[in-house]
């Protein structure tokens, strides 16, 4: 990955390796021992080697693999911090969802478990929270703008301009499949810990104690209710997203996006993440209901939760808490990632009508 905007930083790659180096070397030397044919070939060996790395100074290419791998670094960052950060709202809202009996409400929530536990107690499941959210979202991130870039050629700048909001659908919905195969281990260890008292100590533990008991697929068990609840709230996330900041770049700001600073840049993208995540709850939360019932008992069905929870407490049990959650939570991430994106010499995202197709000629 090549990083801009910082010469004074020296790189640890050594700088043979780097292609402008060559490129800018070779001709001076052979120019002076005239030989112009060995020039030629030595230069067009050095333009083809595979394993020549851009100079640091140089700007990362969009749609190249430096690209997607610095959205998904991004994506990490971003996904990792936030959820973990969060850890003690989490917590409250799967004990709500488990035992609303004992835990009626939030400030009821935070005081019994500290009251129980103390203040260590609010940061049960952290480690499975940030390992697992982490690989969660490199892999959202690095592969929503590789399925925006691919489907987008796939139909064509006309039609990935008329249809962008079924792109962002379809490019979010791919990417999140591959991302909650990355997740759905960590997030049956943490459901457990924060839910039953006693069963682990955290991730360490408790993901052995799974498998020993119920096998690799134990970890897989609730992967179905997962897909039910991360594709709708990711699919709701990118393209809500990307439709607001472009409504707010076109409609609510007079000045063009490339004009404004980047700092004006971050909050618009903090904003549009956070009404982004406001619409995510609420379509995705029968689902985390789901998740969190499965995970904390064994053998426990759809059916199961369906008769003990009923359909209005799936959609309504424990909503408030994860719309203020989701809401901040979605918000930072954007911010984080466009932040991290500026870092590295990319634009943030959104703002642009034109699709990747279009933008990559």
């Amino acid at each position: 990955m090549a990083f801009v905007d910082n010469p004074g930083k020296k790189s640890l790659i050594p700088s043979f390796l780097y292609s402008s180096f060559v490129s800018s070397r070779i001709p001076k030397k052979l120019e002076h021992q005239n030989h112009e044919e060995e020039t030629m070939m030595m230069s067009k060996k050095a333009s083809s080697s595979s394993f020549m790395i851009p100079s640091p100074n140089e700007p990362i290419k969009m749609f190249s693999k430096e690209y997607y791998a610095a959205c998904a670094v991004g994506g990490m960052l971003c996904c990792g911090i936030t959820h973990t950060a969060v850890t003690p709202l989490d917590l409250v809202k799967c004990n709500m969802q488990i035992d609303p009996a004992k835990y009626k409400n939030i400030s009821s929530g935070f005081r019994l478990i500290v009251k129980e536990q103390g203040i260590k107690g609010l940061f049960r499941g952290w480690a499975p929270t940030l390992i697992g959210y982490s690989a969660q979202g490199a892999c959202k991130y690095g592969f929503y703008d590789f399925f925006k870039k691919y489907y987008s050629d796939i139909v064509g700048p006309e039609y990935a301009t008329k249809y962008k909001t079924l792109i962002y659908l379809a490019g979010s919905a791919s990417a999140e499949v591959i991302a909650d195969v990355a997740l759905c281990p960590f997030e049956s260890v943490k459901v457990r810990v924060q839910t039953q008292p006693g069963f682990a100590r955290g991730l360490s533990d408790g993901l052995p104690k799974i498998v020993r008991a119920e096998g690799v697929a134990g970890l897989y068990k609730g992967i179905g209710p997962l897909w039910g609840r991360q594709i709708p709230y990711t699919m709701m996330k990118f393209a809500t997203f990307e439709n607001i900041v472009e409504a707010l770049y076109k409609h609510a700001i007079p000045t063009p996006k490339e004009d404004c600073s980047k700092g004006f840049q971050l909050g618009v993208s903090f904003a549009g993440g956070y009404v982004a995540g406001v619409f995510c709850a609420i379509i995705s939360h029968p689902a985390d209901n789901l998740v969190s019932f499965l995970n904390n008992g064994k053998g426990a069905t759809v059916a199961d939760a369906v008769n003990k929870l009923g359909l209005v407490g799936l959609c309504t049990r424990g909503l408030p808490l994860r719309i203020v959650m989701i809401g901040t939570l979605t918000g930072a991430q954007w911010g984080i990632y466009d932040a991290f994106k500026v870092f590295v010499g990319l634009p943030t995202t959104g703002g642009v009508a034109s699709p990747p197709a279009a933008l990559a000629k």
